[in-house]
């Protein structure tokens, strides 16, 4: 594990052989564009033809994700349901009274097509947000429905606020959350300085990024959210860290974890085995890294946390400590909800990249993904 790359950032553009580093900076550039492009396509005049009775958001991996983050921030809230489906198909409550929005950032994903050919079967209302030139734009051509463009050369990983962002827009225009030009272009402004505290040339002592990578580095990570929208980012981080560190990574929501994943402090990869486990009570408990990884708790906090649920954080963490398992606290920076759900986002995705050039992976890689697939088409 090459700690010593983080302070050299000539070295980490060297590694960095897909560029995942620069299109995690261009976030801020992202949104800015989306907001552009959404309006440009139409997206606010949606609005003219009435409030759906739900609206459904279909998409699979980094593009699904999207759908995940504008269910957390419309919330209890909401005046009509936002849903994220993965998969073929559309559940069978959807109907005509319904808005579907497709979203693949190739414009190439086969689930997303086929629900996207089944919301038009069933007469819903459509949007579809990808690639130009795509099997996905040329459907929404085909029906006459609004397609927003999704800039092409990122990965969907790293193209989250260009996906988002016209959903986000869409749900301003219908009043299913408060999220006007002036709060998208604050939280854009919010990226840039977060790519600056956790860009390559900002000196590990000073980047919680590249702190955070070091912190995970050999343990088997556990991360929990402390509200809907920190649990988005869990989620997320589960994600990153899996396809650009390669890393297995267990994630959840509190209170709901402290129902059944807590239990795994006390298992074989808590800090000393679990109580009972018949080893050495008087070694050192944090020091000793010898046997299998051990639990690291990353806790993301700071956004629309209750009370009763902060006080479960703040026993999580003692409880921890009481076993020997490490536990780190990221705490979101920001003015406004979406601010601070930018800033933790970023930060693991930055820290997941750091985490996979330290190990002489190439975060951009994801040779599993790209096996299933072309098996499954033979």
């Amino acid at each position: 594990m090459r700690e010593d790359l983080l302070d050299d950032a000539e070295a980490i553009g060297a590694a960095d052989t897909g560029e995942m580093l620069p299109a995690l900076a261009s976030a801020a550039a992202q949104l800015r564009q989306g907001v552009v492009l959404a309006t440009e396509a139409g997206v606010p005049a949606l609005a003219d033809e009435g409030r759906p009775r739900g609206v459904v958001v279909t998409g699979m991996g980094g593009s699904a994700i999207a759908g995940d983050v504008l269910g957390a921030f419309a919330g209890a809230t909401s005046p009509v349901p936002v849903v994220t489906h993965r998969g073929y198909g559309l559940p069978a409550w959807v109907g005509a009274a319904d808005l579907v929005v497709a979203v693949s950032c190739s414009g190439h994903t086969d689930e997303t097509l086929h629900a996207a050919e089944e919301a038009l079967r069933r007469g819903c209302r459509l949007l579809t947000v990808g690639a130009a030139d795509s099997p996905l734009a040329e459907l929404a051509d085909l029906s006459s429905a609004l397609h927003v463009e999704v800039p092409g050369g990122r990965p969907p990983r790293a193209s989250l606020w260009a996906l988002v962002t016209p959903l986000l827009v869409l749900a301003d225009a219908l009043d299913l959350i408060d999220a006007p030009s002036a709060v998208l272009d604050a939280t854009a402004g919010r990226l840039v300085l977060i790519s600056e505290r956790c860009g390559p040339n900002s000196a590990t002592f000073e980047n919680p990024a590249k702190d955070l990578a070091l912190q995970l580095a050999g343990t088997m990570p556990c991360v929990w959210g402390t509200s809907a929208l920190a649990g988005v980012a869990a989620y997320r981080t589960a994600c990153q860290l899996a396809e650009n560190a390669k890393y297995p990574c267990q994630w959840g929501v509190l209170p709901e974890a402290g129902h059944n994943q807590i239990v795994a402090f006390d298992g074989p990869y808590a800090g000393f085995g679990g109580r009972g486990a018949g080893d050495d009570f008087f070694r050192d408990r944090i020091e000793d890294e010898s046997g299998p990884p051990r639990l690291r708790v990353v806790l993301l906090r700071g956004i629309d946390e209750q009370e009763p649920v902060a006080r479960r954080a703040d026993v999580v963490e003692a409880l921890a400590g009481d076993r020997g398992v490490r536990t780190t606290t990221v705490t979101a920076e920001g003015e406004t909800t979406l601010q601070r759900f930018a800033w933790l986002v970023a930060l693991v995705d930055y820290a997941s990249v750091y985490l996979a050039l330290m190990a002489g992976l190439d975060p951009s890689a994801v040779v599993a993904i790209d096996e299933l697939k072309q098996r499954a088409a033979q």
